[in-house]
């Protein structure tokens, strides 16, 4: 595995690796009109396009394939965290958080927060993240539920 910044470059793979893990995700969990409606946010949302754009990240790349990525935008949020279906379950995703975390602290950045899919709520949890709320959002006029999260990294 290998893990690199993220380059402008890659704003493309962003969007497939985005896409493939919404659609990836167990219909148990999220159905198949709530995967089609978060999975287009990659082309119409304005706030995903400045997180590629503007953001700074991690990609991991395994096999000559990309596996995962992470952004942060801003600078004290973790606005972005997906894996691909078929990467899942491999540490992928504790890779990126602590990356991101790492380059924070390197930054002098004391906390940082995201907004945490029921999917990745277990893992932020794990990596001792601290739920501050749940919420409700419509994409679409689809109902999501997603966690409001934080860290504080002054402590590590």
């Amino acid at each position: 595995m290998n893990l690199r910044q993220i380059t402008i470059k890659d704003q493309i793979n962003l969007k497939r690796i985005y896409f493939d893990s919404i659609q990836s995700i167990d219909e148990k969990i999220y159905s198949k009109e709530q995967k089609l409606a978060w999975s287009s946010q990659a082309w119409n949302n304005l706030e995903f396009h400045k997180s590629i754009t503007k953001g700074k990240g991690f990609i991991v790349e395994d096999l000559n394939k990309n596996a995962g990525f992470a952004l942060r935008y801003p600078k004290n949020k973790l606005s972005l965290l997906y894996v691909r279906g078929d990467f899942r379950r491999k540490g992928i995703g504790n890779i990126l958080i602590k990356a991101i975390e790492n380059e924070a602290i390197h930054e002098g950045i004391s906390s940082i927060k995201t907004d945490a899919s029921l999917l990745s709520y277990p893992l932020f949890l794990k990596n001792y993240w601290k739920k501050v709320s749940k919420e409700k959002i419509i994409i679409q006029k689809i109902i999501f539920y997603r966690y409001k999260m934080l860290k504080n990294l002054s402590t590590y």
